[in-house]
C-alpha cells in the first residue's frame, strides 16, 4: 500500500535562485544537489522532519507558476511573520475560517504557496 508521498517537484526556471528562496526564506534543509543531466541539478530538499521532500526542477515555460501546495504549520499569524521578515511577500495575509487559517505567497517562479493550520 502507499505510506506517503515520497517528494513533489516544483518547476523552477533557475534552480540557484529557487534552492535560496526555498532554503533561506522557507527554512528547508537542503538533503541532495547533484547533476541530473546536461542541463540541470537534482535538487532535494526535506521540510522539517516530514518524510515528504520537496524536488526544485529546471522544466520548460508551460509548468512554471502553475504548481500549488499548502504547508501546514502550528501557528500561521507567527510562521507568516517569521516569513515576512526574511523577505517573503504574501497575496493574503493570516485569514480565519471555520476550519482554520490561512495565508497566500508565492515563490520566486511565481508558484502559489499556502500556509494552513494543521
Amino acid at each position: 500500500m502507499i505510506t506517503h508521498v515520497k517528494f513533489i517537484s516544483i518547476a523552477t526556471r533557475n534552480q540557484d535562485l529557487a534552492l535560496a528562496f526555498y532554503t533561506e526564506k522557507l527554512g528547508f534543509k537542503l538533503v541532495t544537489d547533484q547533476p541530473h543531466d546536461e542541463k540541470q541539478r537534482w535538487i532535494e530538499l526535506r521540510i522539517g522532519g516530514s518524510d515528504t521532500k520537496v524536488v526544485l526542477f529546471t522544466m520548460d515555460d508551460s509548468r512554471i507558476g502553475s504548481f500549488a501546495a499548502t504547508f501546514a504549520c502550528d501557528n500561521v499569524a507567527k510562521t507568516y511573520q517569521e516569513l515576512r521578515d526574511r523577505g517573503v511577500s504574501f497575496k493574503t495575509p493570516p485569514t480565519e475560517q471555520p476550519w482554520g487559517s490561512f495565508a497566500v505567497f508565492e515563490d520566486v517562479d511565481g508558484n502559489q504557496l499556502m500556509l494552513s493550520s494543521k
